[in-house]
Parts: C-alpha cells; structure tokens; sequence
C-alpha cells in the first residue's frame, strides 16, 4: 500500500523540483534577483526594433537594460531603463545616449557616450536624460522609398531615363572632361575658401542692412517709375528741349569760336587785376565783413542819417614839395582790427610811405603859430608858414 502511493509522491516531488529550477533558472536569467536603479531616456523615437530587455552599454560594457518602452503624448519615447548599481557612479551625470544598432538590420541597443569634459558627478537614480540620435533602420528606408516610388509614374520615370541614356551616350569624353575642368576649378577655388567662408559670416549682416532699406529702396525704385513715366508722357517736350540745346550749343561755339583771341585777350588783361585781388583778398575781407554790422545794425527811428560832429583843434597843412602823395607804401594789406571792432574802439593809423603824416609833427592837437618854435624845435620846414598869406601856393 506504501508502495503505491510513494511512487507517484517521489514523481510529483521531482517534476515539482524541475519546474522549480527551469523557473529559478528564467528569473536568473531576466535579472530577477538582480537590484537594479530606474533612469528614463527621452528620444525622439525609440526606433523599430528596440525591444524590452535591450542592452543597455557604455565603452562595450553592459551597465543595464530596458525595463519598458511608453509612448508620449507629444510622440517622443520614454524609454525605462533599469541600470546596475554597481556601475552607476562609474557613469558621468553629463553622460550622452545614441540608440545605435550593430548592424542595419540588427536590433536597437542603448549607447552610453561619455561626453568631452567628464563631469565628477554621477548619474542619479530617476535622471532624466535625452537621446542624441537614432539610427535609421533600413526597413525606415525602405518605407521612404516606397512612398517616392509610389507617387512615380512607371512610364514617365521610363521615359526620363531613357532621356537622360540618350543624352549621356557618346558623350563620356565630354563628361570626363567636364569633370576634369571641374576638378581644376576648385583647385583654384580651394585658396579663396577663407574670404568666402568670411563673406558667408558677414552676408546676414548685410543682408539685414538691406533688409532695413529695402521700404527706401522700393519707394526709390516707384519714384523712378513714376519719373520715368513723367519721360515718356513729356518725350515730345523733352526732345524740343533737347533740339533747343543743340542750337544754343551752336550759337555758343560760333560766339566762342569768333571771339575767341578777344576773349583771350581779356582774360590776360585780367591777370594783374586778379593777382592784385588775390594779394589784398584780406583786406577785402576785412572792409566787406565790417560793413555787415552797418547792414545788420537796427534802423534809425526815423528816416534820416544820423551825423556826430565835433571841434578839433587845427594841425599843420600840406606843405610841398614834403607833402607830395607818393605810392611807396609796403607791409601788405592791413585790417586793423576789421571785421571784428570792439565797441567805442578807434582802428590805429598805419604810418606808409605815401607822401604825408598827419601826424609827423609829434602834436596832433594844438598847432602853435610861432614859425620859430617850429624851427627851434623841428629845424627848416617846407613850405611857407601857416600864417603866410601865401596858402595853397607852392612854398
């Protein structure tokens, strides 16, 4: 009766211990007594063939899987990853992430990159981090190129290639050639690369300018219409206008032409006029500028001219032959003090050799009439004295 019994228990007892181990052995298999550490990579896509449990590596090393794979609203991808503790400080938290594949058709793996300049801190369990590029799968390539070829018609793209068969027949040694010519034009291109890698830097620059000017420009350019439309409406005036020039031209060359060496003439005639004018252009200036404050000065409150007189006391006449005018005089033009005169302010007397002085005597105030006083103090003085009844005649 034992027996009976005992066998199906030892039966049921090994099966049950097959059963146990092929399920340890699974679980071990998935990492399920395996801790791992959740970090979800954001992408733009997940690719077609990524799939759960996916390697997770860094540097050839498997540091983790993919736990799950969520579709967002936006339709990026989360994508769960679940990574080994052991090995997450090893990891940068500036880590980047390409979701490659070993092959075209292979299937998608997640590709820890560690970036340029490692940072010292690691990765932390729950971090978000973002995808950098998805390989494209050939089957993505596939589904692009027939969607192209599905809007093409057959007997049209026959047509356009038998036409581009016919136009490259025969004519390889022109192509070669081409291409050769082509091959030696950006040979000499090659040095120019620089100024033109500049000129592209600061094109949007220029650009923007004319992009800012471009509302003149086309007011310019309608005005321009507008002219040239004025042109045409006005042509049979224009062209009158125009015959009228050409026979004034006429009228002027055979005036000019005719009197030519007289006016020749006149303009050598000028020369010394205008070289005396171009020495004394200062002093001219200086006259013309100060009869500016006349022409600018407040007019009078009635009509008239306003005249200030005064007495002085009398100075010696003209004598001769001492008095005679004479043209010495040097030193250039003279201002003295012109344009601007200060208020209540006499200009000085410029003492030239022109043949008399006011002012020679020493005494411009009284002129005493005792001739031998004169003669004590100046010695012999031409001319008859002052009381003389001889004035006005020669001494």
């Amino acid at each position: 009766m034992k027996d009976k019994f005992l066998r199906p228990l030892i039966g049921l007892v090994t099966v049950a211990a097959v059963v146990t181990v092929v399920a340890l052995a699974l679980n071990q298999f998935r990492g399920g007594f395996t801790s791992s550490v959740p970090v979800t990579l954001l992408s733009d896509r997940a690719g077609l063939v990524m799939e759960v449990d996916a390697k997770v590596q860094m540097l050839g090393v498997q540091v983790g899987k993919v736990s799950s794979i969520e579709e967002l609203p936006d339709g990026r991808a989360a994508i769960h990853l679940a990574m080994d503790p052991s090995q997450l400080d090893l990891i940068p938290h500036n880590v980047l992430v390409d979701i490659a594949a070993p092959t075209v058709f292979g299937a998608k793996f997640v590709q820890l990159v560690p970036p340029a300049e490692w940072s010292s801190e690691p990765l932390q369990a729950g971090q978000v981090i973002d995808a950098q590029h998805v390989t494209v799968e050939i089957n993505t390539v596939f589904e692009q190129l027939t969607s192209v070829l599905s809007t093409l018609e057959p007997e049209k793209l026959n047509e356009t290639l038998g036409a581009i068969a016919a136009a490259l027949n025969g004519r390889g040694y022109q192509i070669g050639k081409m291409l050769s010519d082509l091959d030696a034009y950006l040979a000499k291109v090659e040095p120019s690369l620089p100024a033109l890698e500049h000129d592209l830097a600061v094109a949007p620059g220029v650009f923007n300018a004319y992009a800012d000017a471009s509302p003149d420009l086309i007011r310019t350019a309608d005005n321009a219409t507008r002219i040239s439309q004025t042109i045409v409406d006005e042509q049979d005036n224009l062209d009158a206008l125009l015959v009228s020039l050409i026979g004034l031209s006429d009228i002027g060359n055979d005036v000019v032409g005719s009197n030519r060496q007289a006016l020749t003439d006149v303009l050598h005639l000028l020369v010394p006029t205008t070289d005396l004018t171009r020495e004394y252009n200062e002093a001219l200036y200086c006259g013309l500028a100060g009869i500016l404050p006349l022409a600018k000065a407040t007019p009078l409150p009635e009509p008239g001219v306003g005249v200030l007189a005064g007495f002085l006391w009398g100075q010696e006449r003209y004598r001769y032959p001492g008095d005679l005018p004479k043209v010495a005089a040097t030193g250039g033009p003279q201002c003295t003090g012109l344009p601007n005169l200060p208020y209540e302010t006499i200009p000085p007397f410029v003492v030239t050799d022109t043949g008399t002085n006011p002012w020679k005597y020493g005494n411009p105030g009284v002129a005493l009439n005792f001739e031998a006083i004169k003669r004590l103090l100046f010695g012999n003085i031409d001319g008859p004295p002052r009381n003389s009844a001889q004035i006005g005649q020669p001494g």
